[in-house]
């Protein structure tokens, strides 16, 4: 169920920050690649043997499978917190955590730096889906950040 966001510049929690065309064209490479060595497993000529048809099929697995772990990426805000989704790991982090997030010019994705001092990228924040919709996302990322952090920030 949706909150309704009280200050201006805050999205509709909860909400979920994506690259959207990456993602849509990922999902459909990998059905295809999957589709494609499964076709091609099973139209080798007939003295292939069974071991063979399953080493395409498998490769084919494998390539699609990769292609659905670079489709992962997202980042989700809720008024609880944020989790961040890279390739292969899940953080999760609670607003206190989150100083600032970093999205210049020419940077592959989003990076959140974090109170104890390291930083974490949120590859689901990426100019590559459009600067803009990138930048918008990372404004209203901040703006949870200000909004939630500073209440649960238990620091004086």
């Amino acid at each position: 169920m949706s909150e309704r966001s009280v200050a201006p510049g805050l999205p509709r929690l909860p909400v979920v920050w994506q690259p959207r065309r990456s993602r849509l064209l990922l999902f459909a490479l990998a059905c295809l690649d999957i589709g494609f060595f499964g076709w091609l497993a099973s139209a080798m000529p007939a003295n292939w043997q069974l071991n063979d048809r399953l080493a395409i099929a498998f490769v084919g697995l494998v390539l699609g499978g990769l292609m659905l772990v670079l489709a992962r990426p997202k980042v989700k805000a809720g008024r609880d917190g944020l989790v961040v989704v890279n390739f292969v790991r899940t953080r999760r982090l609670e607003w206190a955590e989150v100083l600032g997030i970093n999205l210049r010019l020419g940077d592959p994705w989003a990076i959140l730096d974090l109170a104890d001092g390291g930083t974490v990228a949120a590859v689901g924040i990426q100019p590559a889906g459009g600067r803009a919709q990138a930048a918008r996302a990372a404004r209203e990322l901040m703006a949870c950040a200000q909004a939630f952090g500073t209440a649960a920030d238990p620091r004086p």
